[in-house]
């Protein structure tokens, strides 16, 4: 899966973990291997700018997702529709929301772009029956991919040799 990862703002950004994750999300939700993504960290002013110019509202927000070609899950793939969009996080945002939340800004930014990747596939929070449905899935992929993490660290520890 492309994956393209740009971090523009002055925090750092996991860029290795969340890669790893949004290839998982793509994955877990059934999408081609060929897709391209693209994610985007900026600071708050640039965050600022894009919320007002595509959401006509004030503010930072802590992620945006913007879809290219309309992919859902499980659609075959075609040719020429090979870009499942960008996702923007502002890490600056995640950090204030993460300190709120009690947890840190990694894992804040882990929830924010597995968020912004199923609005790219079409899931919304409009009606509170769709904000469950897409904050429990968006939980089962994060949970899943930490799972997925700790078995094969298990495994690799296994095959590691004793030193006797």
């Amino acid at each position: 899966m492309p994956i393209l990862f740009e971090n523009a703002s002055a925090m750092p950004c996991p860029e290795t973990e969340l890669t790893a994750l949004a290839t998982h999300a793509m994955e877990y939700m059934n999408l081609d291997a060929r897709l391209e993504l693209s994610i985007l960290a900026v600071d708050e002013a640039e965050m600022e700018r894009l919320h007002v110019e595509w959401m006509d509202e004030p503010g930072p927000t802590d992620v945006l997702s913007f879809p290219i070609d309309e992919i859902r899950s499980g659609a075959p793939f075609i040719e020429g529709k090979s870009t499942l969009g960008d996702v923007v996080l502002c890490p600056a945002v995640a950090k204030e929301q993460a300190e709120r939340a009690g947890h840190s800004t990694e894992r804040e930014l882990e929830i924010l772009l597995v968020h912004g990747i199923l609005h790219l596939i079409g899931f919304d929070h409009a009606e509170p029956q769709e904000e469950a449905e897409m904050f429990g899935l968006q939980n089962k992929i994060i949970e899943d991919r930490k799972s997925t993490r700790l078995n094969s660290s298990h495994v690799s520890e296994s095959r590691m040799p004793s030193s006797a």
